[in-house]
């Protein structure tokens, strides 16, 4: 189980495309992982960002148990 606590971060991303590989990357080597999703296009009141990049609209945040860290940075070639 992948709680606050024993969680890392292993990488960021804003591309759709990207996000994808990496979860069929670590499902495929069996490490458990959580992925948080984080809107940019809303601001804190909740109102449409004007003039924001449409690329950078979703951020794509991977956690995984801090023992598998080493061996899911070595399967996606982060540091």
């Amino acid at each position: 189980m992948i709680t606050i606590l024993n969680r890392r971060e292993l990488v960021v991303t804003f591309s759709m495309k990207e996000q994808a590989q990496i979860r069929e990357s670590l499902a495929a080597a069996n490490i458990k992982y959580r992925m948080k999703v984080v809107d940019r296009n809303l601001t804190s009141d909740r109102r449409s960002a004007v003039g924001q990049n449409p690329s950078l609209q979703k951020e794509y945040v991977f956690y995984v148990h801090k023992a598998d860290l080493q061996k899911a940075k070595g399967l996606l070639n982060v540091r």
